[in-house]
């Protein structure tokens, strides 16, 4: 999983905090990173329909949906793609003792168990939303937490 994904739930979580667009350089300035990379995930995101930008002097970043109905595997796909963590190569095909192609109807022990773990991964994803991880941030840090950033982000100086 890239670094991207992190910054992109960090994002997703705070545009939590306000209901006015939040402009990506302000995003970038909250969480001390390159405001260049965090525009290639804030357009990952909106091209996935998670976020979408607002024009104009006072535009910026927004959901496009409730924080409950976007989970985290929404935004690790969104991200990094929705392909599988494993890929199969047929290993077992290969080499002077290579199992012939019709005896292989089935994936390998392998293959099945990498199957598996990356659908519990994702089955774990699917089941924590948005407004989950802010939940946790109240529970974590409690609730000045988000409002501390709502006044940043909308201070005098945003």
């Amino acid at each position: 999983m890239s670094g991207g994904v992190e910054w992109a739930l960090h994002c997703c979580v705070v545009l939590t905090a306000t209901q006015e667009p939040v402009p990506a350089v302000r995003l970038a300035e909250l969480h001390d990173v390159s405001a260049s990379y965090l525009a290639k995930q804030l357009q990952a995101l909106s091209r996935a329909g998670l976020v979408r930008s607002v024009q104009g002097k006072a535009g910026g970043y927004v959901l496009t949906r409730e924080p409950a109905s976007i989970t985290v595997l929404d935004v690790v796909e969104a991200v990094d793609g929705p392909g599988r963590a494993f890929t199969c190569t047929e290993i077992r095909q290969r080499g002077p003792l290579a199992t012939p192609a019709e005896s292989c109807t089935v994936p390998c022990t392998i293959a099945r168990a990498m199957a598996g773990a990356d659908e519990a991964w994702r089955a774990a994803l699917r089941a924590v939303s948005i407004a989950d991880l802010v939940r946790g941030v109240d529970s974590d840090y409690g609730p000045a937490a988000l409002a501390g950033i709502r006044a940043w982000l909308t201070g005098p100086d945003a």
